[in-house]
């Protein structure tokens, strides 16, 4: 007997596991072990009608609101394997097969231990509790938990294996499980928004709704809109400027306090600017002061980064993924914000090599203590993103992995070096006027940019266009009034660092979760969002989705927030599973009438439903009575080719005509053919009909292999 089938999230997770402990079979630490592993995800919940009673299957079939909302008792929660085909040149076996196979290879063994992805959603724990209820395990089942899939980390995980008394004792899995469950009744609201758009005569495929995803859509809608509606409304202000250009102006609380002093007409400034005179500038202070480096990135930070350089998050995702299973990066899915001591001590020695590939001077690394902003004594599931224990011979060895390789590595591994650099050194002055002390000026005159140099984080992912100018470190002695033209700040863009800064600041979601989420819904045919070089713009489809939601929970930022709590609850065993799921049924009862009120509202944003139809032009048409007696109507242009009058009685005698047509590539090509009825779609129709072998490829000879020459 084995004691442990140690099973794996997919191969690239198994082949490391194995170099780790030795082997796809063997012993280590006193245990014997094979390793197993799966693809991926390999069931799915089976359509809504398939997971109810005979009797109320209709009801679920339908897509009609009188229906909704869901009885979640209904709901039998059964699982089927997924049926995808497998991508273009993969060797993945069906999910149905793997099944199999995994039932036969932990048969004799004592014990399995989940050892997939310890991902702070609980996935991990979801997909591996999918394949043990799949194959009707029924021996004890153990966890391996680990940082990475280094071998230090998987050698200590297998030391350490838990025991795990069920799937109910599980708060990983209960937490996946629930929310995978709560997107399914999300589906509800998909159905809501897709038939309100349709009765109003908006030609949508879907309208796709659900947790993140339609609060993501509803923000960057408001953020266009408001660009949309900005008009610019100026004032002006009494300010002060010394002969260094540093501008002396008083600080309101809010915009009541601040209209005492702002007017309207320029007219209107310079008349209040009149009770003003030149005073001297007074208590100059100066002081110096350190900045740390900012912590290090987030997945979506990286993503944020990235965007503009014209790397999507999708291809981010992707990319970074399969450098984290070569070893290249860390786990991406990570929650932490810091690297614990001993992930520190091991990339340390690493440091140089790391500078080379990203070209950073080493000249700047002399901060070789811990910082405690960046490391923890602590434990950590993960660590932070940071290089892994594999560095890269260059950064143009990276694009094997994608395209996106070598800028992935140069951002994490110079946000990384970051630590070892000095802080940032600044001078700090502060001055007031002597006549009027309620006019300040502030501001930072560098000393030492130190890791600024390496890399600034806080810079790179800020989202707007703000610059730090170069102030002069004199100051005063006197300052003169003018009159300053400002205006109503205008709205930012939606970009990629805008929208990661708003949800990171709310704290919605993992960096991976933010940037999965985006991806999915810039994607194929009912994408809501388009994204191009980090600016988002909406899709038909996407204006739809974010009118609809309007005043909805499923669009609610705090709604959302208070939603991931819940699960993270529910994760916890502070929260029953099922009491999560009647928030599903809660959000469905308040946001349908809401999303059929708004369909109101289409029309005034999208105009007529008509000028969403794509407009084809018209074919030809000729008409005539066949051989067998029966009034036709057919296309009288087929291939580009229009056809004669001649070719037309032809055709209605059921004759077989032939002629010439330019290929897309522009060769010639000869046809010939009857009219016949056909079907296309369901739909009959009569036409010309090109006979079998116009199609049909001749096929090249053979070559003759050339003789070999004989030589004496």
């Amino acid at each position: 007997m084995t004691d442990y089938a140690i099973l794996c999230e997919k191969a690239s997770a198994a082949k490391n596991f194995a170099s780790a402990l030795g082997g796809t079979s063997g012993s280590f630490n006193g245990k014997s072990y094979t390793i197993v592993h799966s693809h991926g995800h390999l069931l799915e919940l089976v359509d809504p009608k398939d997971q109810v009673p005979d009797e109320k299957v209709s009801k679920y079939r339908s897509w009609k609101l009188e229906h909704l909302p869901w009885d979640v008792n209904d709901f039998s929660w059964e699982k089927k394997p997924i049926a995808a085909a497998p991508h273009r040149g993969s060797h993945q076996s069906s999910a149905r097969k793997s099944l199999t196979e995994l039932k036969t290879a932990v048969k004799g063994c004592d014990a399995i231990v989940i050892a997939t992805d310890v991902d702070p959603s609980g996935e991990g724990e979801l997909l591996a509790w999918e394949i043990i209820n799949a194959i009707k395990w029924r021996g004890p089942v153990k966890r391996l938990y680990f940082a990475d899939e280094e071998k230090r980390s998987v050698q200590t995980g297998f030391r350490e294996i838990k025991d795990i008394t069920s799937q109910q004792e599980d708060g990983d899995f209960l937490k996946s499980d629930a929310r995978s469950k709560w997107d399914f009744l999300s589906m509800q609201l998909t159905r809501i928004a897709t038939t309100v758009s349709k009765q109003a005569g908006y030609p949508v495929m879907v309208v796709r709704e659900g947790r993140l995803k339609s609060l993501i859509v509803r923000h960057v809608y408001e953020q266009l809109e408001a660009l949309r509606n900005y008009k610019r409304k100026p004032f002006y202000e009494v300010k002060f400027q010394d002969p260094h250009e540093h501008v002396f102006t008083r600080k309101f609380k809010d915009a009541d306090a601040a209209a005492r002093f702002r007017f309207e007409t320029k007219a209107a400034g310079n008349q209040d600017a009149v009770q003003y005179h030149t005073s001297a500038v007074a208590n100059i202070k100066t002081t110096r002061q350190h900045s740390a480096p900012p912590k290090l990135l987030d997945l979506s930070n990286l993503a944020s980064i990235l965007a503009p350089k014209g790397y999507n998050a999708k291809e981010v995702l992707a990319t970074y993924q399969k450098m984290y299973e070569a070893k290249i990066v860390s786990y991406p899915r990570t929650d932490d914000s810091k690297i614990s001591l001993e992930q520190f001590k091991q990339l340390y020695p690493l440091v140089p090599a790391i500078a080379k590939v990203v070209n950073v001077d080493q000249k700047l690394l002399t901060h070789t203590a811990p910082r405690f902003t960046h490391v923890t004594k602590g434990s950590v599931d993960h660590g932070a993103n940071r290089p892994g224990n594999k560095v890269p011979a260059s950064l143009g060895a990276l694009a094997r992995f994608g395209k996106a390789g070598p800028a992935i590595y140069e951002v994490v591994g110079k946000n990384f070096l970051a630590m070892f650099g000095e802080d940032y050194v600044f001078d700090h002055t502060t001055a007031d006027l002597a006549d009027y002390p309620d006019f300040k000026t502030a501001f930072n005159v560098p000393v030492a940019l130190n890791y600024k140099l390496i890399f600034d984080s806080a810079k790179q992912i800020k989202d707007d266009d703000t610059t730090e100018g170069n102030q002069s470190g004199a100051v005063g002695p006197t300052a003169d009034p003018f009159v300053f033209e400002g205006a109503n700040p205008k709205p930012v863009k939606p970009t990629m660092k805008w929208l990661m800064n708003y949800l990171q600041k709310h704290n919605i979601g993992t960096g991976a979760t933010r940037v999965s989420t985006v991806s999915q819904i810039t994607a194929g045919r009912t994408a809501l969002l388009h994204e191009r070089r980090g600016t988002f713009s909406m899709t038909n489809t996407g204006i739809v989705s974010a009118v609809l939601t309007e005043g909805t929970i499923i669009s609610s930022t705090n709604a959302t927030k208070r939603l991931f709590d819940l699960m993270d609850q529910v994760g916890k065993f502070e929260l029953p599973p099922a009491q999560l799921l009647t928030t599903a049924t809660q959000t469905v009862t308040h946001d349908m009438p809401i999303m059929v009120e708004n369909a109101d509202k289409l029309h005034a944003r999208l105009g007529d439903p008509e000028k969403l139809v794509k407009k084809y032009p018209k074919k030809e048409k000729t008409s005539g009575t066949t051989s067998a007696g029966k009034e036709v109507k057919f296309n009288q242009v087929w291939g580009g080719h229009h056809f004669t009058e001649d070719e037309v009685a032809d055709l209605l005698a059921g004759k077989d005509i032939s002629f010439s047509i330019k290929t897309k590539r522009g060769k010639n090509m000869d046809v010939h053919g009857t009219l016949a009825q056909q079907t296309y779609r369901g739909h009959k129709f009569w036409g010309f009909k090109a006979a079998d072998d116009v199609f049909t490829k001749t096929k090249k000879a053979p070559r003759k292999k050339a003789a070999k020459k004989m030589t004496k």
